[in-house]
């Protein structure tokens, strides 16, 4: 196991120098599903874990309440004929699991976006690609200077009084990002979103920053702090890492500046603070997003597939 680990490894760091170094494999709910090469060695190894998540906790607006997880490691640097076959393996066990037929229910795997000869596998399997975790190292110039903020805008940090105009923008990234299955609304939802933004904003420094337009409040961008974000820090290399939870502008404020220059503050600041790298999760399927994400500096590092139920993956 260790073997194939190191070859996954330097097939990584091939790909994409901001790739962390693969750690060991999580515990799997069965035995690890593996695949052999002509010579007899193995050519992938993986695990299926499951994660359910409870109904309190905030992390179910981002996905299904059931999630089985495929985390592989492939030798090769053409990784289809592994994969495919792991897939197929896969798909016969999740075939004998009731859980993995009910609509809150998806295969899931994140897949280095880099990784392009596994794609087709993927999709041949009934994959769909979901989400992207976006990364930024510190420094990189976005091309917006402070003069781009549009007229009559403060961009300011927000704090406890904010907390109904803020918890409101919040949940606008939840709703749009809803149309492209990157988020489900559920019943708590707002009530879960208004506990996290109450906490967010009573925290000094902050790391909330708004822009008001004449008393308005017309975007925010939210970042959280390295140490609330080591559940992702994982996905890259070394360094100090933050996580760019949401940024929003209102519709009508589209299309002007108003977002570049949100995240322009942010990123001033996080700089000024020595963050190292920043990641975020964009909508795959947001024609809004990838655009956007790449002119503020920001490029795939992972992306996220899913099958819903887990049972249609083929």
């Amino acid at each position: 196991m260790d073997d194939i680990n190191e070859a996954t490894g330097r097939r990584w760091r091939d790909l994409d120098p901001m790739l962390p170094a693969p750690g060991d494999l999580p515990e799997g709910c069965s035995v690890p599903l593996m695949t052999t090469g002509g010579n007899g060695r193995p050519a992938g190894v993986a695990v299926c874990r499951h994660e359910y998540i409870p109904a309190d906790a905030l992390e179910q607006v981002w996905g299904p309440a059931t999630r089985l997880v495929l985390t592989p490691r492939l030798r090769e640097p053409d990784a289809y004929p592994a994969l495919d076959q792991l897939l197929g393996q896969w798909r016969d066990h999740l075939a004998g699991l009731p859980e993995a037929d009910n609509e809150d229910a998806a295969a899931m795997i994140v897949w280095p976006s880099r990784d392009i000869s596994g794609v087709n596998a993927l999709l041949k399997h009934g994959m769909q690609a979901i989400t992207v975790i976006a990364v930024r190292p510190a420094g990189r110039a976005m091309g917006v200077s402070d003069q781009d903020t549009p007229a009559d805008v403060v961009i300011r940090e927000a704090g406890p009084d904010d907390l109904d105009a803020v918890t409101e923008l919040e949940m606008g990234v939840i709703r749009f990002d809803a149309h492209f299955g990157a988020a489900i609304l559920r019943p708590a939802t707002e009530a879960l979103v208004r506990d996290a933004t109450r906490k967010a904003l009573a925290r000094r420094q902050a790391w909330v920053w708004v822009a008001e337009r004449r008393g308005r409040l017309v975007g925010l961008v939210h970042v959280l702090p390295p140490d609330e974000s080591a559940w992702i820090a994982g996905m890259t290399g070394p360094g100090t890492t933050a996580y760019l939870q949401s940024m929003f502008a209102a519709p009508d404020e589209r299309g002007g500046g108003l977002g570049a220059a949100l995240v322009k503050r942010a990123h001033d600041e996080l700089d000024a603070r020595g963050i190292s790298t920043t990641l975020l999760h964009y909508a795959q399927l947001n024609p809004l997003s990838a655009p956007f994400w790449s002119r503020m500096g920001y490029r795939p590092l992972w992306t996220g597939f899913q099958s819903r139920p887990a049972v249609a993956l083929r």
